[in-house]
């Protein structure tokens, strides 16, 4: 039978600790009902004795959570706190007191100042005052990470044989390796006589980066509750990340014999609504909630989930609330990337036609960091501006600045090939180009408008300009064009509409 898995969320105590990240009564309500869609099983509140604010969050935690979870609050191994945390639980359905001490020679020594005899003792007390208020209580061995092994049992045993019904051991520097780590849990499970009868949890940091793969680890060798919160958010580096542990998990379930009861399609919901309340950002390379875990750039990546999504995902974006996976079209991409997002943008071209277009793709790629939907619909409608082209551009060149006159020197293309080049001076760098423009074409027209905005987002973003020329005869003709570089894109616009001014006498 697969063993259960608590998820035991610490994101309103723990990772409120993370410097910047506090939150108040309100927004840990907003944050619980959330942690109440994922179906957690333990939201650990808060920290009562620790203020005023932190006691009536779990108080009204405590009453919003009802039958659905666990409602913890954390103490020390002191009487008034737990009296403290009992007040605040006293109308949780599912009331849980966690309470514990430092169990690591760097604690008892430098910390406490205490032997490893007053330890064990503090420790079965306040579990036992503890009981007196609710059945359910969890013990914590603090920075039992780097605590001596028979020590550790001998404290485990004794808050075990004092009714705690929860063991807590933390990796609280995340100081540990995962097979080392391992082996404390295996040697607890071995050493303490009934620990089948109460839960092991872990609780680890991210000091080293390795917090997944402690908690793992943890459940690999026996442990049945994971303590986690959303993005990692905790103490200097961090938390063990629920949607990590969660997913690994779900990914291993058979080889772990493990499964929890966690919704994953409100991890993406929750990984915002806790940045946004927090104001930390999640980095976009972040595991599972991050902007680019499902966002595919290379080119052979691409074409590998195109034609089957598991080649470079192992988990379905929609499994975690994620949407879909992201087609990122970068310099990187290929041929399959371009023509699939151009058919979803409703543009089909295959063979020399799709070449040419791949070609024109590239270009603008390597001027840009990423090329967006709004830069595929211009350079699309560019290319079908210049298809029948009496005129195209072949090169611009300006000089121009304080106390220069502006110089353009500019190459068109006729529609017969042959190849022309004109030099003007102007008043500036636009009025420059479109004398050279003028020299070559020899069409009477009035620039009767001007104007360009951008057309995708970033500091890279393509620049359209519109123009308006006025023929002789007073006819109007529209012209546009669209480059990362606003001359190209204004003399594009000029020609654009030269070409259709010139096309419209012909005719």
């Amino acid at each position: 039978m697969t063993r259960k898995i608590d998820i035991f969320d610490t994101t309103l105590r723990d990772g409120e600790q993370s410097p910047g990240a506090s939150m108040n009564t309100e927004e840990k309500l907003v944050v619980a009902r959330q942690l109440l869609r994922l179906n957690v099983d333990v939201i650990e509140a808060g920290f009562p004795i620790s203020s005023p604010g932190d006691f009536e969050s779990v108080r009204r935690i405590a009453e919003l959570a009802g039958d659905q979870a666990i409602v913890c609050g954390l103490t020390r191994a002191v009487e008034k706190d737990i009296d403290s945390a009992a007040e605040a639980l006293k109308y949780a359905k599912r009331p849980r007191i966690h309470t514990g001490i430092g169990v690591s020679p760097s604690h008892l020594a430098d910390k406490l100042r205490i032997t490893e005899d007053e330890c064990v003792e503090r420790a079965v007390k306040c579990v036992k005052y503890a009981k007196k208020f609710v059945e359910d209580v969890q013990f914590y061995a603090e920075d039992a990470g780097r605590s001596d092994y028979n020590f550790l049992v001998r404290v485990i045993q004794a808050v075990v044989d004092a009714g705690a019904t929860v063991v807590n051991i933390p990796d609280t520097t995340g100081y540990s390796l995962p097979e080392e780590f391992g082996r404390r849990i295996k040697y607890l499970m071995e050493g303490v006589n009934g620990i089948e009868r109460v839960k092991v949890a872990v609780h680890c940091h991210n000091d080293l980066g390795m917090a997944t793969a402690l908690a793992m680890e943890g459940v690999r060798c026996g442990a049945t509750q994971i303590e986690c919160t959303i993005n990692g958010l905790g103490e200097r580096a961090g938390n063990t990340a629920m949607e990590e542990v969660v997913m690994a998990i779900k990914m291993h379930e058979y080889e772990l014999d493990a499964a929890t009861d966690i919704n994953t399609r409100e991890f993406c919901k929750a990984s915002r609504l806790v940045s946004s309340i927090t104001g930390m950002n999640v980095q976009a390379n972040k595991a599972i909630v991050g902007a680019n875990a499902f966002a595919h750039s290379s080119g052979i990546h691409q074409d590998g989930v195109l034609k089957k999504r598991d080649t470079y995902e192992i988990i379905d974006p929609a499994d975690v609330g994620a949407g879909q996976s992201q087609i990122v079209l970068t310099a990187r991409s290929g041929h399959a990337a371009l023509k699939h997002r151009l058919e979803e943008l409703g543009y089909t071209f295959e063979g020399e036609v799709l070449d040419q277009v791949y070609e024109a793709f590239l270009n603008m790629a390597d001027k840009k960091k990423e090329v967006y939907d709004e830069d595929l619909e211009s350079l699309i409608n560019e290319r079908e501006r210049n298809e029948n082209a009496l005129y195209s551009l072949e090169s611009v060149q300006i000089s121009c600045g304080f106390p220069l006159t502006p110089t353009a020197t500019l190459t068109l293309r006729d529609a017969e090939g042959a190849v022309t080049t004109a030099c003007e001076y102007g008043t500036g760098p636009i009025d420059a180009v479109y004398k050279a423009v003028n020299k070559i074409v020899q069409v009477e027209n009035d620039l009767s408008e001007f104007s360009v905005q951008s057309v995708t987002r970033g500091i890279d973003a393509l620049g359209e300009v519109t123009v308006r020329v006025a023929a002789g005869d007073g006819d109007v003709y529209t012209g546009r064009g669209a480059d990362g570089d606003i001359i190209v894109s204004s003399t594009k616009a000029y020609l654009n509409a030269l070409n259709r001014l010139l096309a419209d006498k012909r005719e």
